[in-house]
């Protein structure tokens, strides 16, 4: 039987008005070693599976921050249903408002097949760091089918529009030399800021499996492939880390204490 679940999330400068999951989805406020809310979402039961149609909706109104991470890693699984499964993140973050989405990584296990969608609406003001990590395939096996599109618009005009595709059904190549070149990690780390107008982000390679890519707009995205989530989650916590500390007028962060481990992912250091 497929499961239609949604939670929602709510920050204010004052704390979390709105806090609720169904499901599989289970958002808990947890402690915060900062200004702002911090929620870690906790999977109550095995899920995505074929047919399920899972939603985290948050937003940060202005002035608020939020920091929102995961108990654990996604694993998208098979079922006896015929269908994709579909897992929607919709995201809003108001004026001077800051929102950190650090999900655990989402593994794409053999025989599955999930479509992820992340649309994200910013004011001029708003700061974001999202992370998305995939891993293809649990260890030994070959990946699921996935499909993933993350939608980004600041001040109501596009900022970022991308669209990965991995495993059975993908476009061919997608493992080939050019591409993942037989890594089975795969991150994306978007950093979007107004501190960077005045100071623009300059493209750089990040060693031999990373590159960091000004946007059209005041933010940078970061890609990566690794071998596995261990180095994957080390190159993007210290691209972040870089792009942090170069943000005029802002003093370098202490990063959340007692973050859970993910399936094979590492800890803040």
């Amino acid at each position: 039987m497929s499961v239609r679940a949604t939670a929602r999330i709510v920050a204010t400068r004052s704390g979390l008005p709105v806090l609720t999951g169904e499901g599989p989805l289970a958002p808990r406020r947890t402690r915060a070693t900062g200004p702002g809310s911090r929620v870690t979402v906790v999977g109550a039961m095995s899920a995505p599976l074929g047919g399920d149609r899972l939603a985290v909706e948050a937003e940060v109104r202005d002035g608020a921050t939020l920091t929102v991470d995961a108990a654990a890693a996604t694993v998208a699984l098979p079922s006896r249903v015929p269908e994709p499964a579909h897992y929607d993140v919709r995201l809003t973050v108001g004026e001077g408002a800051e929102l950190r989405w650090l999900p655990e990584q989402l593994i794409s296990a053999y025989g599955s097949e999930l479509r992820m969608r992340t649309q994200v609406e910013l004011a001029p003001t708003a700061l974001l760091v999202l992370r998305e990590e995939q891993i293809l395939g649990r260890h030994g096996e070959a990946p699921g089918t996935l499909f993933s599109r993350l939608t980004v618009r600041r001040a109501g005009r596009p900022l970022l529009d991308q669209e990965l595709s991995y495993g059975p059904g993908a476009p061919a190549g997608w493992d080939g030399p050019a591409v993942l070149a037989g890594h089975r990690a795969v991150g994306q780390l978007l950093v979007v800021a107004p501190g960077f107008e005045e100071k623009p982000v300059s493209p750089m390679l990040l060693g031999e499996a990373a590159v960091r890519t000004p946007l059209a707009g005041p933010g940078a995205l970061v890609t990566a492939v690794a071998p596995d989530a261990l180095l994957l989650r080390h190159i993007l916590d210290e691209a972040l880390d870089d792009l942090l500390d170069g943000l005029p007028g802002r003093p370098p962060e202490d990063p959340p204490e007692g973050v859970p481990y993910g399936t094979g992912a590492a800890a803040y250091r």
